[in-house]
């Protein structure tokens, strides 16, 4: 009866985990508009004039719609990991809290960029982050198989390289940095043939 308890209690501890990082996720995701500001357009602005407002937004659309992705990326990988999960372990608490906090930061370096874009600085930070967030999934991906779970065959090292492609690019075309997380499929392949040829060896 005391084991069945403590399965129960475990479940119970490994849904709160999952609910709670969904829920920043969800917040974070969410935040990316929000810190888009409405144009104050006059009250007879002219056609024109509102989409010449709506056009000087396109650097924080696009910084939107960047980190939508990449957040949405890494939801997915938390939650094909999270449920190969069948046992709640107390050794993931902290990488996981870590990682949600780079989560919960990128509104805010999506805001610097998409404001700024074209800096060296504002692209810089975004791109740390990026970087940050993608080792902090690598570390909670470790965690996660030796708990016991599964799921995602690669480990994220596609992102990191990614992300690292991206500070390179800062120091020399900070406009264009983020454009190296379209390197991420080609990480993907490599990363995927290393492994088969681990395998086989």
């Amino acid at each position: 009866m005391s084991g069945r308890n403590e399965d129960t209690s475990g479940d119970l501890a490994l849904d709160r985990l999952v609910f709670f990082s969904d829920a920043v996720f969800a917040i974070a995701i969410t935040l990316l508009i929000i810190e888009i500001e409405v144009p104050d357009l006059p009250v007879r602005a002219s056609s024109a004039e509102s989409w010449r407002a709506l056009a000087a937004l396109a650097p924080n659309f696009f910084a939107f719609a960047l980190s939508f992705l990449v957040i949405g990326r890494f939801w997915m990988g938390h939650h094909e990991r999270f449920r190969s999960l069948r046992h709640f372990d107390p050794r993931l608490m902290w990488p996981n809290m870590l990682y949600l906090m780079a989560i919960a930061f990128m509104p805010f370096a999506t805001a610097f960029l998409g404001r700024n874009l074209g800096h060296f600085v504002p692209a810089l930070v975004y791109n740390l982050s990026m970087l940050t967030l993608a080792l902090l999934a690598m570390w909670l991906a470790r965690r996660i198989r030796a708990a016991g779970g599964g799921g995602a065959r690669l480990d994220g090292t596609d992102i990191v390289l990614a992300a690292l492609v991206c500070i390179g690019l800062t120091f020399v075309l900070p406009i264009l940095s983020q454009w190296g997380m379209m390197t991420v499929p080609l990480w993907t392949w490599l990363e995927r043939r290393w492994a088969a040829t681990r395998r086989r060896a």
